[in-house]
């Protein structure tokens, strides 16, 4: 049977047992003939067989079946999908489990099984009559009091125990459908059913007078989806009253506590929709223990929403292949989850990184043979790029990579390491790491936009890295990597890490009268939960791991904020004011240069002071005091600011040298304020040029202008072959290779300062008993 096997929760215990013999030995024993229950719940039809002779072949359940026509396996059934469990065997037990039960599941659900003996086909008779019911709340009585009924369809099996909630408030239990007491035809109040174990699968609110009444409705009472995807859980309210709040809560918290404010969901949380409408709760890169039911509450001047209301289930879960034994040498493979994926998402199937099937069956459709070299992963449609590990279907040598991360969000400007480990079945002849959304591969350390900034480090096995520098927002794409074999290319289909680049702002919200809240906001949500850093007036303020500072900040006209991230405090918001536009800030035209050593250096800033200005200038932050920099020694000769208050006021750095590189802040004062020091500023990298040389193909070298620090605004590099001018290019390595020749000398240079190119380098490179030797001329110049 196509059947999922897991561990099961009882829904329904039955005793009565019914048994039909059949002649020869047959039999099936069914524990009951009819079943009534939630839709939405569990089911288990418990069930035992016995056969005169020979070995059982197949076991299936089916619900329809025309004679002289084989029933149709119900494991087969693409309206049964993820939700069919068999916990039978093949000697005497067929018990089925059914999951996420739905209304039109209610059928005639029998047992049948064949066996390798000729004419050893039986089914078993009557069955199990299965019957799905939903709750519904049934207002009866006269114009004054009402009597309340917790309806259903069917007669639910196990006499259950019956809830009642009021206005969300868990109000009474019975095991009589029938609530005990009259109610009151009060136009604001609401009630629901349901049943005990099964509080989430209530009925719809029903209003006892008019459609007005106070009312929370779900719009799912359960979700599964996956670990680090988003997911909306919404509902509609009504409230009698004008609403004064609402929020989002999490029910296993002792005392109800609004979601944007708990630490765990910091970032992940947003809040959208309106009253009357749906009201969504967003929750981003989820985590396995984001699983939990949520509720939602809300308030007006004189009514308060209860907190004891069933809301929605989440459940998060991973993706894993499973491999079961089919014929002799064939697997079957099953995308596997903890929980049944909402929507009848269609799942995507790869063989050896290349894509190769989508199904809505989570059950790949053919068996597969036990190739020791082949692996094979699943992912769902929509989320690529939250794929299953890559599994073996024999041994543990099969071709596979395995990214460390899917997802990274990360900072503009910093620097990222995207990796993976990988296996060949055999021997690996090259690697790389290209763009996913690149029409053909290309590998990374040839793209010009990437020029400077691209490193690959690590070796098989081990952690195979690219390390990306100073981030652009345009670097926000899908990584993936590849290799080959002398007869195997891993796919480029096969989903990588996705990389999301982001910059920091510091956003505003209104709170009580006179305050405002105030969040480090970013367009992803930041890798690795880091420490957000606040400044206010360029002072520090404070460090949390919550985007959100932590109180409400007066709206002060005057009063400027920043944040940061600890580890990139260079990379920091733009200051904002909270109240109009005239507040302190200073804002740095460039957080980053990196310039040519002995040339000169522009680092500005605009700045403006709610006070008048009585003083200002530039200083290193690496001093224990703030220093006028045209009074330090070591920049004597050397340093001009030019520039007026609001325009760029700037710092000229002339001749410079590489001990200048450094953190360069600005500061002013005025009348009753000094504007903070520890507040970053422009970190300036001072760098020389040389020629890098690496072996290319036999014979072949090749050349880059080599630097310490990524040159700032993209400049053009020169070359130059034994004087000559050679060439131009806004890629740093040279686009031929070169030839060993002993003769020739290479140098570059950065446009508009050709004076201060690299020194000429020979490109004649041999290795010898492991020493690099450079020749130029007719001998050896030196070895490394």
């Amino acid at each position: 049977m196509a059947l999922r096997t897991a561990g099961s929760v009882l829904v329904v215990f039955l005793w009565s047992v019914t048994v039909v013999l059949g002649q020869d030995g047959w039999s099936v024993t069914y524990t009951t003939q009819s079943i009534c229950t939630l839709k939405g719940s569990s089911v288990d039809l418990f069930c035992s067989y016995t056969y005169p002779r020979g070995k059982v072949t197949t076991t299936f359940w089916f619900t329809k079946m025309e004679a002289g026509i084989e029933p149709e396996d119900l494991g087969q059934d693409p309206e049964y999908a993820d939700r069919l469990e068999y916990h039978g065997d093949k000697k005497k037990d067929c018990t089925l489990k059914i999951t996420d039960l739905r209304e039109r599941d209610s059928a005639t659900y029998k047992f049948r099984l064949l066996t390798d003996q000729e004419g050893g086909k039986y089914s078993g008779s009557p069955g199990v009559t299965l019957s799905v019911t939903g709750l519904q709340v049934k207002v009866n009585g006269g114009h004054q009091d009402k009597t309340l009924t917790c309806s259903t369809t069917c007669t639910l099996t196990d006499n259950p125990t019956y809830i009642w909630y009021k206005n969300g408030q868990h109000l009474d239990e019975s095991t009589s459908p029938q609530y005990k007491y009259s109610v009151s035809r009060n136009y604001d109040d609401t009630y629901y059913c349901a049943v005990k174990g099964h509080e989430d699968l209530h009925s719809p609110a029903v209003c006892v007078q008019g459609q007005s009444c106070n009312r929370v409705t779900y719009t799912k009472r359960r979700i599964c989806v996956l670990k680090g995807s988003t997911v909306d859980i919404s509902c509609t309210y009504v409230g009698y009253y004008s609403t004064t709040s609402s929020f989002w809560f999490r029910s296993d918290k002792s005392t109800p506590e609004d979601l944007t404010r708990d630490t765990g969901y910091a970032s992940r949380v947003e809040y959208t929709g309106t009253y009357g409408v749906p009201f969504t709760l967003r929750i981003s890169n989820l985590r396995e223990d984001d699983s939990a039911e949520y509720r939602f509450t809300f308030k007006t001047n004189n009514f308060d929403w209860g907190h004891s209301f069933p809301g929605t289930t989440l459940f998060v879960t991973g993706l894993q292949v499973k491999v079961t034994p089919a014929a002799v040498g064939q697997k079957t493979l099953t995308c596997s989850t903890t929980c049944t994926l909402t929507d009848n998402p269609t799942y995507i199937w790869y063989k050896n990184g290349q894509h190769l099937d989508e199904s809505t069956s989570p059950q790949y459709k053919d068996p597969v043979s036990s190739n020791y070299e082949d692996s094979y992963s699943c992912a769902v449609k929509g989320h690529e790029d939250l794929h299953s590990p890559a599994v073996c279907v024999q041994g543990q040598s099969c071709n596979r990579v395995t990214y460390t991360k899917r997802r990274i969000c990360v900072l503009k400007e910093s620097t990222v390491d995207i990796s993976c480990t990988y296996v060949g079945y055999y021997s690996t002849t090259s690697s790389f790491w290209f763009r996913s959304d690149k029409s053909t591969p290309e590998d990374l350390t040839t793209n010009p936009g990437y020029a400077g900034r691209v490193e690959y480090t690590g070796t098989y096995r081990g952690p195979f890295t690219l390390r990306i520098t100073d981030l652009r927002e345009e670097d926000s794409a899908g990584y993936r990597f590849t290799f080959k074999a002398d007869n195997f290319d891993w796919g480029h289909s096969f989903p990588g890490t996705t990389l999301s680049v982001t910059g920091l702002q510091v956003k505003v919200t209104p709170a009580a009268e006179g305050q405002n809240t105030l969040t480090c906001s970013t367009t992803c949500t930041l890798t690795d939960n880091p420490t957000y850093i606040w400044y206010k007036n360029g002072q520090h303020l404070d460090e949390s791991t919550s985007p959100q500072y932590k109180d409400p900040v007066s709206s002060n006209y005057e009063d400027s904020y920043s944040c940061a991230v600890k580890g990139h405090e260079d990379l920091h918001s733009p200051a904002v004011c909270v109240q109009g536009q005239s507040c302190n800030r200073v804002t740095y035209t460039k957080r980053r240069i990196c310039v040519l050593k002995e040339s000169t250096v522009d680092i500005s800033c605009t700045y403006v002071g709610y006070y008048s200005t009585t003083s200002s200038f530039w200083f290193r932050s690496d001093k224990s005091t703030p220093e006028d920099l045209t009074t330090d020694p070591g920049y004597a000769g050397r340093v001009e600011y030019t520039g007026t208050y609001r325009g760029p006021f700037t710092l000229r750095i002339t001749d410079l040298r590489e001990e200048d590189s450094a953190g360069y802040r600005f500061t002013f004062k005025g009348d009753n304020f000094d504007w903070g020091h520890s507040f970053p500023g422009t970190i300036m990298s001072v760098t020389g040029l040389h020629v890098k040389v690496t072996l290319a193909a036999e014979g072949q070298k090749r050349l880059t202008c080599s630097t310490t620090c990524t040159l700032t605004d993209n400049p053009t590099y020169i070359w130059y072959k034994n004087g000559q001018h050679l060439d131009e290019s806004t890629s740093p390595q040279y686009k031929y290779s070169v030839s060993n020749d002993y003769v020739d000398s290479y140098s570059c240079a950065v446009k508009g300062h050709e004076d201060l190119h690299s020194p000429a380098v020979c490109e004649c490179l041999f290795i010898n008993k492991g020493q690099i030797e450079i020749y130029c001329g007719t001998g050896l110049v030196f070895k490394v």
